[in-house]
């Protein structure tokens, strides 16, 4: 069975528009899927990325524009500036851990129904009610906000530290068992045809 590491912040609008797109590819190929949603602030200072604070006027200019015609190409809702970005991304971090962890609900849907909930629902994901009404919709039990704190901090430092070891540099960034890499929500199908054997 192939197998793909997922490398994801829950605050990465490039996550939020790969929608269903990993969950459709591994269901096709009967791939496993390990989400590890990871501080992408702490992946681009060890790897050398800059926060789009940060960057030059024009990449930010450039990203806004890609993010809308990417949004458009797909029919996703998308609000460019959140009304709660940036914020605290650990919360629905950890419950993404504890949820998969726990089983028992769709940790696919959980993670695009936070991503939805910050990119286009207008919803705070560091509120301890967001992140349960997303774990209740995804079909976990939502009390795993709370019980997984403390092993969810735990893989999600270990998450970090997995992501820089493996090359990881940003989000959405796909790994395979093979060890190809893709980053970006537009090389899914570029995944696709590698567990397809194509490329």
């Amino acid at each position: 069975m192939a197998h793909i590491d997922y490398y994801f912040s829950t605050l990465s609008p490039f996550a939020y528009l790969a929608g269903d797109g990993l969950e459709r590819i591994a269901a096709r190929h009967g791939a496993d899927v390990i989400y590890k949603p990871l501080d992408i602030m702490a992946l681009f200072a060890r790897t050398g990325g800059t926060p789009p604070a940060e960057r030059h006027p024009s990449r930010n200019v450039y990203r806004a524009q890609e993010l809308a015609r990417q949004a458009t190409k797909r029919g996703m809702a998308l609000n460019l500036k959140p009304a709660h970005w940036p914020t605290n991304p650990a919360p629905s971090s950890y419950a993404i851990i504890a949820a998969q962890n726990a089983g028992g609900g769709d940790t696919g849907a959980l993670v695009q129904s936070v991503l939805r909930a910050c990119w286009a629902e207008e919803r705070d994901i560091a509120e301890d009610a967001v992140v349960r009404d997303c774990l209740a919709w995804a079909g976990f039990d939502p009390a795993l906000a709370d019980s997984g704190l403390l092993s969810g901090a735990e893989t999600y430092a270990a998450n970090l530290e997995q992501a820089v070891e493996a090359g990881v540099f940003g989000s959405p960034f796909y790994v395979a068992d093979s060890g190809q890499m893709f980053w970006g929500q537009d090389r899914l199908e570029d995944l696709d045809m590698h567990l397809d054997g194509r490329l």
